[in-house]
């Protein structure tokens, strides 16, 4: 028995069919304007839709107007009954003149829509998710970010069920109707693509703001919630206009319309979405108070309203061609978030949290069969592209121009940018002309870094010479699936030769565009110490041929924070993988414990060691046993060796109410140090884990010493679990922390732990939230996720193939785990591939997941 599906090498079925970039052309049929009359109901909604279309260039071709489960129950061109078939889901009309009116009207049941995609139901509210490809499950439409129209939108629904009736643009009528029904309308003067559009209806409250441009215009603000999450606002809204006022500030960018409304919903697939003028949040990136949220729950609540408040400009105001310039605005606007959240805390912490992320989740994803460019080349399913390639490698790109350019020259850029493409769809090679043009580099090179997947690979040696040293660089990229041969790429590296007591010459930009080069540095001593791709300048793996102590020196004098970190980290590297003793990377640690020179944030982060997911990437073919058994061991040796200084750290205490930079280093801190104490002495460190739980006055507190019970063995864990279960079980975010904290705890127990959550009264395969949270944290488990026996990747494939019958593209996103599994020792690595090949052959498994699980078999 054969199954093409079970053979990467076949070709694609006609309904897994693959889109390429090469084929890219101009659509067909311009829409000027679209004209929406929705009678909003869970069961039946009925969508009237009105386009304007104008023929393209001189041809004869019909329109072809895109559905997903659509069916027409009216068709007219121009108010004449039209001439139209169905191909697929789609509808294609023949229009005979140049312009036309086209009307259809269907049908839709959004209380049946589990794929969260198009007009959903959510706890009550109606809402719409139309990015990438959703707006085709609401009404018949070209559905490609190419075509840009002006919407206008009349809502009509019940009064008391849905009193709040919200869209895109700005509110220009509304009324009441016989029967108890209302409706509003609502236009939006500036040309969009379909995948911005957005509706909400529903019983919602608001916190209502303004904003005053910089042009004076006052902008009306609005965060829409469920009237007992209200006072979980304030974050958001205050985040909201810090970023108003951020992007003026760097950007020049202001505001144009006069509203701007955030809603928070349960059911989102994603964090959030940018919607002109009506972003829709998961809820968990808007609600927040001291005791529900972390501090790491508030800073992403800034990043994330930030990112999409950007995206009016990097991705509304000017958006993509296609979907294979992606990046051009989700590479762009993380760019923007990270810098914003870096100029509002800490810079350093934030450089050093972006970059291992990074490492933690992209790297692997470069060096995997799900390895491709920043631009990518084809796809099956454009949900499946939504990855850190596209996000964070892609802002590393944006990152890098700048280090080239400066940034007087970058905002030149952007400025240019912005002007030249507002109102178009542009390209990744539109931006990059850009900053060409304002700066006078020349990037043709440099756009190798969106055409070629992989991460290079640096080598970097000093070689001491008469008066001076001589730097050595050398790089390749590895190959890649469809890529096995690479280019060199260009890659900034900011670099300074240091003294031992930390002074040196100045910090250089070293830019490798070649395989090999080598660089005279003149003056340097022969002992001065290599700090080089300071504030991690390009998105590289880097080697360095270290002399003896030198490692340590620089964790302990380095002026970059995050070079002084990567030191720390090297260190440690050298005892996970290499083997090497602790003891130097206990007294680097210990120096930096007790350093009055460095703040506590930074502390929290030099503590910090590689995950053993991280760990495992150095190895060819991994043993997870192994690993966890080599980092339990350093984590007891820093704990029994560091225990007083830790335990003066733990103490440390700051407010749950102080979210300055200072205050949230020393809460992470004291986490961080309670959990190496606990190695090194578990009975002292659940008694003080106990108490900081107890005395606890903010959630990241109470969490981080949550976290740390969950790993020990002590009656105190139970008891904290199910006091921090009693106390918040009326809300769903924090039990979503309840259940991620026991799934990725490692312990031996733990997949039993997992198959007891997943038969909860409180579990739901339906919340991406939730199904995230215990799937996921099952995966993150890195010990207990690769058991021996295989029963970690068995559960894993089945929350997969469940979760694709309801939401495949959130049942995807859970298939990358298991494509690692060329990286295990051999039993492991049949035991995950067998997984992957009962995934690929499920019955009526959706493109989404079976798209990443056949690219992971291959």
């Amino acid at each position: 028995m054969s199954d093409a599906r079970l053979n990467p090498e076949a070709p694609p079925s006609p309904e897994h069919a693959l889109v390429r970039r090469q084929d890219y052309r101009p659509p067909d049929w311009w829409v000027s304007d679209v004209a929406l009359d929705v009678d909003l109901d869970p069961a039946a909604t009925r969508v009237r839709s009105v386009l304007k279309v104008e023929r393209n260039g001189s041809h004869d071709r019909t329109i072809r107007l895109s559905g997903d489960g659509l069916r027409p129950l009216a068709v007219t061109v121009d108010g004449q009954e039209a001439r139209w078939t169905m191909e697929g889901g789609d509808l294609v009309v023949a229009v005979s003149g140049n312009t036309a009116e086209i009307a259809t009207e269907v049908v839709i049941a959004p209380a049946e829509n589990s794929q969260l995609i198009g007009l959903y139901a959510s706890g009550g509210l109606l809402c719409t998710q139309c990015e990438a490809e959703g707006f085709r499950r609401i009404t018949f439409h070209p559905d490609r970010p190419d075509v840009l129209s002006v919407y206008r939108v009349r809502m009509t629904a019940d009064k008391v069920r849905y009193p709040v009736l919200l869209a895109n643009g700005n509110p220009v009528a509304s009324g009441d109707l016989e029967g108890g029904r209302h409706w509003t309308e609502w236009h939006d003067p500036f040309p969009k693509p379909s995948y911005l559009f957005a509706m909400v209806a529903g019983d919602l409250e608001v916190l209502r703001d303004t904003f005053t441009t910089m042009n004076g215009r006052e902008v009306e603000l609005g965060i829409w919630v469920r009237a007992k999450d209200l006072p979980k606002t304030h974050h958001a809204m205050a985040s909201l206009k810090q970023a108003m006022a951020w992007d003026e500030q760097v950007y020049g960018r202001e505001y144009d319309l006069d509203r701007f409304n955030i809603v928070a919903v349960d059911d989102f697939n994603f964090g959030a979405m940018e919607n002109k003028g009506l972003n829709i949040f998961n809820s968990r990136y808007v609600l927040a108070d001291t005791e529900t949220a972390t501090d790491a729950d508030f800073d992403a609540i800034a990043g994330v309203v930030a990112h999409e408040y950007f995206h009016n400009w990097s991705g509304n105001r000017v958006t993509c061609r296609d979907w294979f310039q992606l990046s051009l605005k989700e590479g762009f606007t993380v760019f923007r978030d990270q810098s914003f959240s870096a100029d509002i805390g800490s810079e350093a912490v934030k450089r050093i949290d972006d970059v291992r992320l990074l490492r933690a989740v992209q790297f692997p994803e470069d060096s995997g069969p799900l390895a491709h460019p920043v631009r990518p080349d084809s796809y099956l399913e454009i949900g499946n592209f939504y990855t850190a390639t596209i996000y964070n490698k892609g802002a590393e790109l944006i990152r890098m121009m700048r280090t080239m350019m400066g940034a007087e020259a970058f905002r030149r850029g952007t400025d240019l940018y912005f002007d030249r493409h507002d109102g178009e769809a542009a390209t990744c090679d539109d931006f990059v002309a850009a900053m060409e043009e304002a700066s006078g580099l020349d990037l043709g090179q440099f756009k190798l870094w969106y055409e070629q997947a992989g991460t290079p690979q640096v080598a970097a040696r000093v070689e001491p010479e008469d008066g001076g040293v001589t730097l050595h660089l050398s790089q390749s990229v590895p190959p890649t699936p469809d890529q096995p041969v690479k280019q060199p790429m260009v890659v900034p590296l900011r670099t300074r030769l240091i003294d031992v007591d930390g002074s040196g010459g100045e910090e250089r930009l070293i830019v490798l565009d070649r395989a090999e080069h080598s660089v005279r540095i003149d003056g340097a001593s022969d002992s001065a110490l290599l700090s080089i791709n300071r504030g991690f300048s390009a998105p590289v793996a880097l080697t360095v041929e270290r002399r003896p102590g030198e490692l340590e020196s620089l964790a302990t004098s380095d002026d970059d924070p995050f070079a002084r970190y990567e030191a720390l980290q090297e260190l440690a590297y050298r005892v996970l993988v290499g083997g090497g003793a602790p003891d130097p990377l206990v007294e680097a640690i210990g120096a930096t414990l007790r350093s009055n020179a460095l703040d506590s944030a930074f502390k929290g982060e030099a503590l910090t060691l590689p995950s053993e997911a991280m760990v495992a990437e150095r190895f060819d073919r991994a043993d997870p046993d192994a690993i966890h058994a080599t980092r339990e061991a350093l984590r007891r040796a820093i704990g029994t060796a560091l225990g007083n200084e830790l335990a003066e750290a733990q103490a440390a205490t700051s407010t749950g109410s102080d979210l300055s930079p200072q205050a949230k280093g020393v809460r992470r801190l004291r986490t961080i140090a309670l959990s190496l104490l606990s190695a090194g002495d578990p009975d002292r460190g659940a008694a003080l884990a106990k108490a900081q739980y107890d005395q606890a006055d903010n959630m990241t507190d109470r969490q981080g010493a949550l976290a740390v019970l969950s790993m020990l063995d002590a009656p105190s864990r139970e008891e904290a679990f199910a006091d921090f279960y009693r106390r918040y079980r009326e809300d769903s975010l924090v039990i979503d922390k309840w259940f991620a904290l026991q799934a990725s705890a490692p312990r031996s127990d733990a997949l039993d732990m997992v198959e007891a959550l997943r038969g909860h009264a409180d579990f739901t395969m339906k919340n991406p939230n939730r199904l995230r949270a215990l799937a996921g944290g099952l995966a993150a488990n890195h010990w207990r996720f690769h058991s021996p026996d295989g029963r970690g990747y068995q559960m894993l494939a089945d929350f997969v193939i469940e979760a694709d019958s309801i939401n495949p593209q959130v049942a995807a996103r859970l298939v990358p785990p298991l494509g690692r599994w060329r990286r295990l020792e051999q039993g492991r690595s049949s035991l995950m591939k067998a997984e992957l090949e009962r995934i690929v052959a499920a019955p009526g498994l959706s493109k989404d997941t079976f798209e990443q699980a056949s690219k992971s078999l291959a």
